[in-house]
């Protein structure tokens, strides 16, 4: 928000500079974007007024003019410039300092000097050269009721500067000059005088009935009638002046004082013509598909959700945000329904960045408009309008669904937390000056206070909100700076526990980097790598891109890849955890996740090693790394169904009968919808599922010799060696220690359905050395079982 610095000091006695309110604002924890002068450093500019205009006689572009600046004789001055008679004009006299045109030239001294042969005695002063406007709005403007030969600076009170606020989200109350005042009369100690609002004298009774439908979005709304004003009075320069200070243009005399009264008071408000309304107010919600044309001519398509003020026939204004150009105050109004509301924070939030729009009230409302504004607002507004336009004026209707609107429950301060949280001791009465001053209501207990906050600080509503505020006013600088004693707490590890760094570590390791991704996600991308899963949507997105709650890693881990790929990067590995949301019967639940992405080479390029692009058995040896990790505990890869990935390169990954990850290529019919350029692989474990180990135990080595026995096995190609393993493991014969594959073929001498697992076994017995007769025993139990429940048979 800009504010003049004079328009505060109006409010509050400040015996300090510009630099120092700054200062005190800045470590107050208000944000200060830059410090603008109204004027440049000009000098010596005054009033005046000129009395002849002749023709140059050697240019036609030129006149020169008689100018009384309120001394005995008159000054004579030739221009360019367009000029009236008696029109009062800002004269640079001989010897003033104007700023140069470029930054880096010397300021300009006006000299008397002759244009074209003809004697002129100083200068008329642009906007632009007064640095106050821009190239091409003429002479700057001055009051007819400005004094001849009086100091221009004095005249406009240019001796003033703009201080541009950025105010936090929480800070609502920042963003008008009350507040601020406010704000600086509690943080220097100084007194605050409020503007003096007197209820309007009433001229006659009409009224206008208001209905509030949407209760659960409108909480208070005050309306009132004025009749037969004059909409096309001047606005007075003291309030045009102050709203350009602020960043705001006049419109005209009703728009110029609602505005007014939104930056003095911080309660945005709204006139409609009230010979165009109907029936009665009502704020409801929009009929699907209803048209509004906005005071900007452009006309939307509400939804719903969307909050209105409305009359018996039509939708008026998007409530909170913009007014509507039907029922917009124009130079034919004579009669006007001045409005001013309170609409939920939370449930107005985000309504404007829908219809693509931000407006000074939306910026208000969104953040929290204090719910006791609404009568003072639409009558300092009413003085403001009857003084300006004249009118007269009805009674207002103050319709609130709530009793309790304007009601604040006390917080108990215990005055212990003050040393416990800042270190440092602060006396009773200063704690106490410093809560008054904001604008609490204190009481005194045996402990510490019984404070209710105001109900402009929506911020304040725990004893730790105060803390905050008491270190904030008190003064950051005056808290001394010490380490406080170093108290080590040694908490106990659970060794079963697998450390997430270490599986970070191992990624890390195999070439992978840490991507972090956002929570919210395109719909589109969710909608293709988790089609069966319902999407949660955000009901105040950032964008449109980011309005779903992701319901697996890969959402923002492949677009994260992809734009890597496509920035020359055709070699990536990313691995993320955090947190994916799912909807189920027990309502929202999110569950830990640890997910990967690779493409392109193996390795980088290099002299000594062939290139070749990543396959699934790359990514299944990443994943079994990670297993491996959580000992003690089975993990079985079954063929996947996942309607992401490839049907021929995914697979499950089990333990316990749970699927606890799933990992494979991608779909090529995802990665053509996603515009990828490379064949990507992906995984994602569940970390609940993964983050269990047993602890090592000892086992004994037998000292006796193992033997190994390779079997050549024939079997359908659709046989999958974890059925394979199972039998073995069924079989329970203790000698077998190990068992692996290690060849697979499929060509000449094997038939096309079928393929050759060469399977190796390792005997090994605790008592003593195996005989042949044995192991040729346990090798056909082994074969007869696995053709029983295969088909295998020995090549």
């Amino acid at each position: 928000m800009k504010v003049s610095e004079n328009w505060l000091r109006e409010w509050v006695e400040l015996d300090a500079t510009t630099d120092e309110v700054a200062h005190q604002l800045i470590m107050a924890g208000t944000e200060l974007d830059g410090i603008d002068p109204v004027a440049s450093a000009f000098t010596d500019v005054r009033v005046g007024q000129i009395k002849s205009i002749e023709q140059h006689p050697d240019a036609d572009r030129l006149r020169v003019c008689q100018v009384n600046i309120g001394s005995d004789e008159l000054l004579q001055i030739v221009t360019n410039a367009t000029v009236v008679l008696e029109q009062k004009v800002p004269v640079a006299m001989i010897g003033a300092i104007l700023p140069s045109a470029d930054a880096n030239e010397k300021p300009l001294k006006i000299k008397k000097g002759k244009l074209r042969g003809v004697l002129s005695q100083g200068m008329f002063c642009g906007s632009e050269t007064l640095g106050m406007g821009e190239a091409g709005e003429g002479l700057l403007p001055i009051p007819d009721s400005a004094e001849l030969g009086k100091n221009l600076r004095e005249v406009l009170d240019l001796d003033d500067v703009v201080l541009d606020l950025d105010a936090t989200p929480n800070r609502a109350d920042l963003l008008c000059v009350a507040g601020v005042a406010r704000e600086l009369g509690v943080i220097m100690q100084a007194p605050v005088t409020e503007v003096s609002v007197k209820a309007a004298s009433l001229d006659h009774e009409q009224s206008f009935p208001v209905k509030i439908t949407a209760d659960d979005l409108c909480q208070r709304y005050v309306g009132r009638i004025i009749n037969n004003l004059d909409v096309k009075a001047k606005t007075p320069d003291w309030i045009v002046e102050k709203l350009q200070r602020s960043g705001i243009r006049s419109l005209g005399p009703v728009v110029d004082i609602t505005n007014y009264v939104m930056l003095e008071l911080g309660q945005p408000m709204h006139g409609f013509d009230f010979d165009k309304l109907s029936g009665g107010i009502d704020v409801r919600n929009a009929v699907e598909g209803e048209k509004l044309t906005l005071l900007d001519g452009k006309e939307i398509l509400l939804s719903a959700d969307t909050m209105v003020i409305a009359d018996e026939e039509k939708a008026l204004a998007l409530a909170g945000i913009m007014g509507g150009e039907d029922s917009s105050v124009t130079d034919d109004t004579q009669n006007i329904y001045l409005e001013s509301a309170y609409f939920v924070p939370e449930k107005i939030m985000g309504k404007s960045r829908k219809y693509g729009l931000h407006t000074d009230s939306s910026h208000r409302f969104e953040r929290g408009v204090s719910p006791d504004l609404q009568v003072k607002a639409i009558e300092r507004a009413s003085e403001l309008i009857t003084e300006i336009c004249g009118g007269e004026v009805g009674p207002f209707n103050d319709v609130s669904t709530r009793d309790d609107l304007q009601q604040r429950d006390a917080v108990h301060f215990e005055r212990r937390r003050i040393k416990r949280h800042l270190g440092i001791e602060i006396d009773d009465t200063r704690v106490e000056d410093i809560l008054t001053r904001l604008g609490c209501n204190v009481e005194t207990t045996e402990n510490g206070w019984n404070i209710t906050p105001p109900v402009f600080r929506f911020d304040l509503a725990t004893p730790e909100d105060f803390v905050e505020e008491v270190a904030r006013i008190y003064g950051y600088d005056n808290i001394p700076a010490r380490l406080r004693p170093m108290e080590p707490r040694i908490a106990r590890k659970e060794e079963t526990l697998v450390d997430e760094n270490t599986l970070r570590n191992i990624l890390v390791n195999r070439g992978y980097q840490e991507a972090i991704t956002y929570s919210f996600v395109p719909p589109e991308v969710e909608s293709l790598l988790s089609p069966d899963q319902e999407q949660i949507a955000l009901s105040n997105p950032i964008s449109e891109e980011l309005s779903i709650m992701r319901s697996t890693l890969w959402s923002g881990l492949i677009p994260a890849l992809d734009k890597n790929v496509k920035r020359q990067q055709p070699r990536v590995r990313f691995f993320e955890t955090g947190l994916s949301f799912l909807k189920t019967s027990e309502g929202l639940t999110q569950r830990k996740k640890l997910a990967g992405a690779i493409t392109g080479n193996v390795y980088s390029e290099q002299w000594n090693a062939e290139s070749r692009s990543v396959d699934f058995f790359d990514l299944k040896g990443d994943v079994e790394a990670l297993l491996e990790e959580a000992t003690g505990q089975t993990f079985e890869f079954v063929k996947s169904d996942h309607s992401a990935l490839h049907p021929g390169q995914s697979t499950n990954i089990i333990s316990d009968n749970q699927v606890v990850g799933v990992c494979g290529a991608l779909h090529p019919a995802v990665e053509k919808k996603l515009d990828l350029d490379q064949q990507v692989f992906v995984f994602e474990l569940d970390m609940d599922n993964i983050s269990h180990k047993k602890l090592p135990e000892y086992t004994k080595l037998s000292p006796y010799p193992s033997v190994r026995r390779d079997l050549a096995l024939l079997v359908n190609k659709d046989v999958e060696y974890s059925t394979i393993a199972k039998v073995l493991n069924s079989l329970n014969i203790q000698q077998i220690v190990d068992s692996f594959v290690f060849d697979v073929y499929s060509g000449e001498n094997v038939d096309s359905g079928q393929k050759s697992l060469a399977l190796g076994l390792i005997f090994q017995d605790f008592s003593r050395t195996l005989e042949e007769q044995e192991i040729s025993a346990h090798v056909e139990k082994i074969m007869e079982a696995l053709n029983n429940h295969t088909g295998a048979v020995l090549r």
